[in-house]
């Protein structure tokens, strides 16, 4: 098993655990020293990560979050800072929303980080949850937030992720491009479509650049997206938060790791289940949760008192506050269920809270239920930001030291 840290950065001093503060400097998310203490601690947790056994750090996208949370508006740049401070962990946006962007654009930053960190960039990729932004952002190609209901708002997000996901892999492996899109509005690779005249630089386009740019009347017709990413053909794809079964199904037949968060351990398995079925149609042979992720919010400390009491209030309050209004928290729950003793977080299993032998008993419940899980990730939520950056650190030193050895391969 691989452990990875997911971040949503967290403005210190922001949200309900400081409102007298997170109002004082309202909106908290345009304060540069406040932002600036978010990256002072993210770079901390980042080059602790890397030196104390994490295999993954990872970083969510987000927009206009002016209340201080999530504030990661493009993890890629993030993500570029960090790689020059680590040396081994690898580095993933969970995830680039496909539909707040131009397909060209997300391919060549995409393959400029992976040439920056020669190879150390998983690429998540996300459809995008929050009509606040990703309604604003995918304006463009007419698709908004998705709800995940089937209905027609998530069948053209979802129909726009795969066209923008088709183009970004066309651009990475042909060496030019070529192409409309008729899902996209008729977006084409060159514009206009039918050629691009009056290049001036025509000879030196003859003499050095792809072969085929030019037609014999020196039209460019085809473009070449530099550079290409490091790792051939590109980054193993990731995808959060596989909530519905066809992003499932969509993540076997493009190979992509799909990452569950859901508070069922029962889902998990069906979905890993779900996965392995599907990757076999398509050729792959994988275990029971091998090439999955699974998110954890974990709080560890040396004591199960200490865990409870440093963590369990930042975790409910950022958590439930934040994420229950988006329906996070609403699952059917069975009034026959024995209470689970190692729930303190108040957030049932979707959290683990407690000293190293109860983070590993918990953990051990997940690896009995899919043995060959590849993945677990350390949500972050009601951490960084939300409690004194040295508790964080020294939380995340205990289960490298404790934890992550009983687990690894």
């Amino acid at each position: 098993m691989k452990f990875s840290l997911f971040l949503n950065p967290q403005i210190p001093g922001s949200g309900c655990m400081d409102e007298d503060n997170a109002k004082a400097k309202r909106p908290i998310g345009r304060d540069t020293e406040s932002y600036q203490a978010m990256l002072d601690e993210i770079r901390r947790i980042a080059v602790q990560a890397d030196q104390t056994g994490f295999d993954a750090i990872m970083f969510s996208e987000h927009h206009f979050h002016s209340e201080g949370y999530e504030a990661s508006v493009n993890p890629l740049m993030i993500l570029t800072d960090l790689a020059a401070r680590t040396e081994r962990i690898l580095l993933a946006p969970l995830g680039l929303v496909l539909p707040a962007w131009d397909p060209v654009r997300a391919a060549e930053d995409v393959a400029l980080l992976d040439q920056f960190t020669r190879g150390r960039l998983r690429l998540g990729l996300a459809r995008g949850y929050q009509n606040r932004w990703a309604n604003v952002l995918g304006q463009r190609w007419h698709a908004g937030a998705t709800n995940g209901d089937g209905g027609s708002i998530d069948d053209r997000n979802f129909e726009v992720f795969g066209e923008i996901l088709k183009i970004m892999k066309m651009c990475w492996t042909e060496t030019t491009v070529r192409y409309k899109s008729e899902i996209l509005g008729g977006y084409s690779i060159p514009f206009p479509f039918d050629g691009i005249e009056n290049w001036p630089a025509v000879e030196w386009t003859r003499d050095f650049g792809a072969v085929d740019e030019l037609d014999e009347n020196d039209v460019v017709k085809r473009v070449c997206v530099i550079p290409r990413p490091y790792q051939d053909p590109y980054p193993e794809m990731w995808q959060p938060f596989t909530l519905s079964d066809r992003s499932i199904v969509r993540c076997a037949a493009e190979d992509m790791v799909p990452w569950m968060f859901t508070p069922d351990p029962a889902d998990h398995r069906a979905k890993a289940e779900l996965y392995q079925a599907e990757a076999a149609r398509h050729g792959r042979q994988y275990k029971v949760g091998e090439h999955t992720g699974l998110l954890k919010i974990i709080g560890c400390a040396d004591t199960r008192e200490k865990a409870v009491e440093t963590f369990g209030p930042s975790m409910f309050t950022d958590f439930a506050t934040f994420f229950g209004s988006f329906g996070f928290l609403d699952h059917d729950e069975d009034p026959n269920a024995v209470p689970d003793p190692d729930d303190h977080s108040g957030l049932g299993p979707v959290a683990l809270l407690g000293n190293p032998d109860d983070i590993k008993r918990g953990l051990e419940k997940v690896v009995n239920n899919i043995p060959d899980l590849e993945w677990i990730a350390l949500f972050m939520t009601g951490q960084q930001g939300g409690l004194p950056i040295d508790e964080v650190l020294r939380s995340l030193e205990l289960f490298a030291e404790k934890v992550i050895p009983e687990f690894q391969d």
